[in-house]
């Protein structure tokens, strides 16, 4: 059985990082998740970036919902208020995250998932980089194969596989990065 992931809003802010992280789960390696709230939180983040566009901005939200089949989580919210957090703000990732299923919350917000709290619940958190690694571990090629995607879709300016390569870098993915270059 694929293993369900929740993305939280952070995970998804860089653009190679949320294209590659969409890209394993439409390889079927996990069965990515996240919510209209989650979704909303990333709005507001990329608002702050003078090139995105409230056009743009919806453009990738409806991108997001249309590329991973049963991404959304929903009716997850009565689990929110009985769910305690070191930011409080967190607990609706925590509360998709149980009603979904899933064993992993892949954030780069480790200390607001404690393990001593996510860990009754069968889920632990994990960095994009980690996330990624453990994937390049037991599918090293697809994971490959979805950033030679990424490359092969960027025509307009033309990328190279090192360029993108050098994004996921700058995007946290160091150790990643390092396992495609030389794994």
């Amino acid at each position: 059985m694929t293993p369900v992931v929740v993305y939280d809003a952070c995970a998804l802010y860089g653009n190679a990082v949320r294209d590659l992280l969409i890209r394993v789960g439409r390889a079927r390696l996990v069965q990515p998740k996240w919510t209209y709230q989650i979704l909303d939180e990333l709005d507001r983040a990329l608002a702050r970036r003078p090139a995105a566009t409230e056009a743009k901005r919806r453009r990738l939200r409806s991108l997001m919902v249309q590329a991973v089949a049963d991404c959304l989580v929903v009716d997850f919210e009565p689990l929110i208020e009985g769910l305690k957090l070191p930011d409080a703000d967190d607990r609706h990732v925590l509360a998709a995250a149980i009603k979904a299923g899933a064993e992993v919350i892949v954030t780069s917000n480790l200390q607001d998932f404690p393990a001593d709290i996510l860990g009754p619940w069968g889920i632990m958190a994990k960095s994009p980089d980690e996330f990624l690694l453990d994937l390049v571990d037991v599918a090293d090629r697809v994971v490959f194969s979805c950033v030679q995607q990424i490359v092969d879709q960027r025509i307009n300016p033309p990328e190279t596989l090192d360029e993108v390569l050098r994004q996921l870098e700058r995007g946290g993915l160091v150790e990643t990065v390092a396992a495609l270059r030389f794994g």
